[in-house]
């Protein structure tokens, strides 16, 4: 019975590490890396370890969304001119 309160009262610098979700930077800078070619693997694997995929997922849709349109207006723009 006391084992069971004491596992009930434990410290949260005791219970487990729960995976937190990745700040907006730090998916941000992950996402640019790797489109860049620049990506080392150690930081890639702390990317990954113990995150959801989603947020980089979601993230790198949106930034090749964003660049291939950037890209298909500013070869309009020129053969426009």
């Amino acid at each position: 019975m006391l084992e069971e309160r004491e596992s009930q009262t434990q410290t949260p610098e005791s219970q487990p590490d729960r995976a937190r979700s990745p700040g907006v930077l730090k998916v941000m800078q992950s996402i640019l890396a790797g489109a860049f070619g620049v990506q080392s693997e150690k930081r890639r694997q702390e990317d990954f370890a113990g995150h959801s995929p989603w947020p980089y997922i979601v993230a790198g849709i949106l930034f090749t969304t964003g660049f291939v349109l950037t890209l298909a207006l500013v070869v309009r723009w020129v053969l426009s001119s």
